[in-house]
């Protein structure tokens, strides 16, 4: 296992236990990071808020192979697709590695190798998409079950200033039934792929 793998591996594990628990969590304090500050409470989730969690790689397009971990919280009915909005709740992020260069869309020059983290910039109400150049457009929209993002990338040497930011959907259910196979995440520019998937 990697050293991003095993990094990431014990958030999967806390944000996979939050979204099956039936005892309520308490309200954690506003000193601790965002990315873990989930109120996954009964009376919170009564009010919309979701959680998920995922690991798996999406390709598709000529060039390039991405992996993506990670999880969070959002809420479905704050999304919004005006770019920015400051009132969209999502709190998600995790880890990111190019498998193999990508050469097109928002994270063109991502090379063998590179790639640290993610993190949201804003939920995104819905967007439409491809899995490969030949693919036909499809929709998808934030639910219960499907959570469309506009992300921040990062590779290292970059700091805190993102290398990339690009669209991307993470969904319980197939994305595209044109296509062999469950496609369950989705990178913008790179293609679509398989990923084990956790909503509460």
């Amino acid at each position: 296992m990697s050293r991003l793998q095993a990094s990431i591996f014990p958030l999967l594990l806390v944000v996979a236990a939050l979204g099956c628990s039936e005892s309520s969590t308490a309200p954690m304090t506003s000193a601790q990071p965002d990315l873990l500050a989930l109120n996954l409470s009964h009376e919170s989730a009564a009010g919309g808020r979701q959680s998920f969690g995922f690991n798996g790689r999406a390709k598709g397009f000529p060039m390039g192979e991405v992996f993506l971990t990670g999880g969070g919280a959002y809420d479905p009915a704050t999304a919004s697709n005006v770019v920015p909005t400051d009132t969209t709740f999502a709190h998600s992020g995790g880890g990111f590695r190019c498998i193999t260069g990508v050469a097109q869309g928002p994270l063109t020059g991502c090379a063998l190798g590179e790639g640290v983290r993610w993190d949201t910039a804003q939920l995104l109400a819905s967007t439409s998409f491809k899995c490969s150049a030949a693919d036909p457009l499809k929709p998808a929209a934030t639910g219960d079950k499907t959570v469309v993002l506009l992300a921040d990338f990062y590779r290292a040497g970059d700091g805190n200033d993102e290398s990339f930011t690009a669209q991307m959907i993470v969904s319980e259910g197939d994305l595209a039934d044109n296509i062999p196979g469950v496609q369950t995440l989705w990178i913008q520019g790179v293609g679509c792929g398989t990923a084990v998937v956790n909503f509460n």
